[in-house]
């Protein structure tokens, strides 16, 4: 099955995979105009009423872009809506969502047959992450266009299963679109997920380290210094197992090495220590050893399209 007409102007098959508090109008323009899916978290937007504000800035700036570059036409961006009950936002941030006819919407924590109705109602499309095959079934059942497989290795509340098992299983009766995410890091992983059967790449630690995202210099340093010896899995901080860089721990005075299990150790450890996940305990994927400079996030795209090419170039004359 082809992608979707949205995807006709991406120059690389990736999406920038929205990153809790990070992710922001001006790193998801830089996304978008570089060619390639730009995404944040509605939740990023605080208080609620901002939400309005930055889609508004996200349309006009890509609008802009799309008059001065005919040749060269922006990618379209996504939001990221968080569907558990537990999100009290999720009726406001709809509103807004269709307001501005968002063109992609991300589902996660729940798929929801309403959601998807409301956004192919105003033209857009839906994919769900997904970390088995079980819920992947579940989201296509419900009605979401497309599915994003979590596989192991990828930041924050990554899956369980390798990425050659997560995709092979899904492939074996879905043909819509899939897009993966897991550690990848560099433009020769983007083509080896389009070889294993996904149609896109998913990517976020990476953009951690770019001179747009709204994280800060200590995380950004973190990220590039970092290899996958640095990447703890825990539940302590959340209660869900997670991928997060070993520095950020130590620095709220915990071993890497030997923290327990979530529990009621969990509910003292931001008490005790006063840092919060996320904000203080830094996600991460295990594959930022390919990252080894902050920069400007087009130039990360472009470096990301020139190894794709170079990994392309290899298979032709191997």
């Amino acid at each position: 099955m082809s992608l979707p007409e949205i995807f006709s102007t991406l120059r690389l098959p990736v999406i920038g995979a929205p990153l809790f508090i990070v992710s922001n109008p001006k790193l998801v323009i830089a996304q978008c105009t570089a060619g390639i899916v730009g995404s944040f978290p509605a939740l990023n937007a605080r208080p609620a009423a901002q939400l309005d504000e930055w889609l508004h800035e996200i349309h006009e700036a890509l609008a802009a872009h799309d008059r001065d570059h005919p040749e060269a036409p922006a990618a379209p961006f996504a939001v990221n809506q968080i569907v558990h009950r537990s999100n009290d936002r999720f009726e406001h941030d709809m509103e807004a969502c269709a307001k501005w006819k968002v063109p992609i919407v991300i589902t996660s924590l729940g798929a929801r047959e309403d959601l998807n109705r409301a956004v192919h109602g105003w033209g857009g499309i839906t994919l769900h992450d997904i970390i088995d095959d079980r819920f992947a079934r579940k989201a296509v059942e419900k009605g979401a266009d497309g599915l994003i497989a979590v596989a192991a290795g990828a930041g924050g509340h990554a899956g369980r299963w390798s990425p050659f098992a997560l995709v092979q299983e899904i492939r074996a009766w879905f043909d819509g679109p899939l897009i993966l995410s897991g550690a990848i890091a560099h433009g020769g992983a983007v083509l080896a997920a389009q070889a294993m059967g996904a149609d896109l790449a998913y990517i976020g630690s990476p953009f951690i380290a770019t001179d747009e995202a709204r994280a800060s210099d200590e995380y950004k340093a973190g990220i590039v210094a970092g290899g996958a010896a640095d990447i703890i899995n825990s539940n302590l901080f959340t209660g869900i197992n997670g991928n997060y860089l070993r520095a950020s721990i130590e620095a709220s005075g915990l071993d890497p090495d030997n923290l327990p299990q979530a529990g009621p150790e969990a509910m003292s450890f931001e008490s005790a220590s006063g840092a919060k996940a996320w904000r203080d305990i830094w996600g991460s994927g295990q594959g930022i050893g390919a990252i080894d400079a902050v920069r400007p996030a087009g130039e990360l795209v472009a470096r990301l399209a020139e190894q794709y090419a170079a990994a392309k170039a290899r298979l032709c004359t191997s």
